[in-house]
């Protein structure tokens, strides 16, 4: 890592008194001694979060976009330090645009004028990754481009070594190290940012996303225009839309507020366990809201660099968890998260399910409209974390997309009942997934694999049989080579032990004392010692 980048990390981790965040029993001398300088620089007075965020805001957009990740993982922070991560902002100056009109020019391997009829030098938004320009097709389409930002490739290299190496320190150091994994979450976090570098998956995840709604008054998904997008440039229909946080317009235009928030939860769901394909960055940066039909609300999404996806197993687990924990059957609870292999095999059910009640019931207390369904979730979570559960990537994601569609449909509609909507949905799903109807798709959909299959059935268990047949001869011979060889050992273990009896005794003349001190042992005391001694020989 270059010297200039290593000093200015350096001197904003000291400024903002970072080294408090390192638990004392943590710090190895080597570590102390490093920090021992830090410790005579006033800390500021401001709170942990805010110092954490104000450091990352500093150190520039590869560190900003790693605190929006932890902002999403609050198993591993805590609330306050969340809640300051949430407010970090990506937006930074937008680089020159003649060098953005090369970029563009190079990708598409064309003159500007020719592949756009209208071309808006300043862009609609800058961000630590990419910028957006709008733009006209010579069709007359109008179209926003998204054009990656030149050289983020290197800068994000250099800062995710420097992100690694903290995360081995973490690990090795930190009490909780080992449990939440930080060099798995920088590994999630490189996976993500690299994700958002090509811009060719992003417009393949949206156009998976427009299929799974065509046609769906729920979500509209701009439209793609493959002829235009690259790796670094990505064409998409300009869309028109109200932002989803601006309440004036919506109400303006008479918006159902209460179906808008129903809608958004609807949405969430239908992507988890009917599509299981979900846009997992849903803030409100990249929600809007159509300006038809108001009184019939359509959201739109747009930012599809990062999506999410379940096994069909913590689909199931995570729907009878959710159904079990607002019933209150904490025991079943308990039960499917060890099942799931969310918690280890060994955990004792009775105090796991004492536990998740006392968290959960003080929550239920509350009339179901006041519960945050998500937040519950995190109790949950946390309360696994003290039975040794483990940081489950793909949950963490679906966990942080639910808090976006909580909060922004309470923002919306403050009296959402989220449980209203999610309940006979959740209900209705586990009861397809065993109706005639899914079982006779599955059918369909792998019925021609198996016929493809089926004829090599026979010849696979006769291959086994005589496998099994003639592994037989060997396993038995190693049996019997294991056995001599304990009995070896065994052998050479009685010879030393006789060996050292003997040279014990040889030895006892030489001091006169220990002599002295055996012959007034009582009779009983020898003859134990004795039994002792052809008893290990034995053995």
């Amino acid at each position: 890592m270059p010297l200039g980048r290593s000093l200015k990390i350096a001197q904003v981790f000291a400024r903002y008194r970072l080294d408090t965040f390192i638990p004392a029993g943590a710090r190895p001398l080597w570590l102390r001694a490093l920090l021992a300088p830090v410790k005579l620089m006033p800390q500021p007075e401001l709170s942990r979060g805010a110092r954490l965020r104000h450091a990352l805001e500093e150190l520039g957009p590869v560190f900003v976009k790693f605190g929006q990740l932890l902002s999403t993982r609050p198993d591993l922070l805590p609330p306050d330090m969340v809640s300051e991560l949430d407010q970090l902002q990506d937006n930074v100056a937008p680089f020159d645009p003649d060098v953005c009109i090369a970029l563009i020019e190079e990708a598409l391997e064309q003159p500007l004028d020719e592949a756009f009829a209208s071309f808006e030098r300043e862009p609609l938004a800058s961000a630590s990754v990419a910028q957006v320009h709008a733009a006209t097709l010579p069709g007359g389409e109008d179209v926003v481009v998204k054009v990656v930002r030149p050289g983020i490739e290197a800068v994000i290299d250099q800062d995710l070594r420097l992100l690694r190496f903290i995360a081995g320190l973490a690990h090795r150091y930190l009490p909780d190290g080992r449990r939440l994994r930080p060099v798995e979450v920088v590994d999630d976090y490189e996976h993500t940012i690299k994700d958002e570098l090509d811009l060719v998956k992003e417009a393949a995840n949206a156009a998976q996303l427009k299929r799974n709604f065509a046609n769906s008054p729920l979500l509209y998904v701009p439209e793609v225009h493959w002829d235009h997008t690259r790796t670094n440039v990505l064409v998409l229909e300009r869309i028109d839309g109200i932002p989803v946080t601006d309440l004036a317009q919506l109400s303006a235009q008479d918006t159902n507020m209460p179906l808008l928030a129903e809608r958004g939860v609807e949405i969430f769901f239908k992507q988890v366990f009917e599509h299981n394909f979900f846009h997992a960055d849903m803030h409100p940066g990249n929600i809007f809201v159509s300006r038809r039909h108001p009184e019939r609300p359509q959201y739109i999404a747009i930012d599809t660099a990062i999506v999410g996806s379940l096994t069909r197993e913590d689909q199931y687990y995570l729907a009878r968890n959710l159904l079990a924990m607002f019933r209150r059957d904490y025991k079943l609870v308990a039960e499917l998260h060890v099942q799931s292999g969310w918690v280890a095999a060994d955990t004792p059910i009775n105090a796991f399910e004492s536990a998740i009640r006392s968290v959960c019931e003080p929550i239920f207390e509350k009339p179901l409209g006041e519960i945050s369904f998500a937040r519950v979730m995190i109790s949950l979570f946390q309360t696994a974390r003290k039975f040794e559960m483990e940081v489950q990537p793909q949950l963490v994601l679906l966990q942080k997309t639910l808090l976006n569609i909580e909060g922004l449909g309470r923002q919306l509609y403050p009296q959402l009942d989220l449980w209203k909507t999610a309940h006979p949905f959740l209900e209705r799903w586990l009861r397809n997934r065993v109706h005639p109807r899914t079982l006779w798709g599955e059918v369909q959909r792998y019925g021609p694999e198996w016929l493809e299959k089926f004829p090599q059935i026979p010849q696979l268990i006769f291959s086994s049989l005589e496998q099994a047949r003639e592994l037989a001869p060997r396993v038995q011979s190693l049996s019997d080579d294991l056995a001599g060889r304990r009995e070896k050992a065994r052998g050479q273990r009685r010879r030393w032990l006789l060996a050292g009896l003997l040279a014990l005794a040889a030895a006892l003349p030489m001091w006169p004392e220990l002599v002295d001190w055996f012959a007034e042992l009582p009779p009983l005391s020898l003859g134990l010692g004795a039994a002792a001694a052809i008893l290990l020989l034995w053995r």
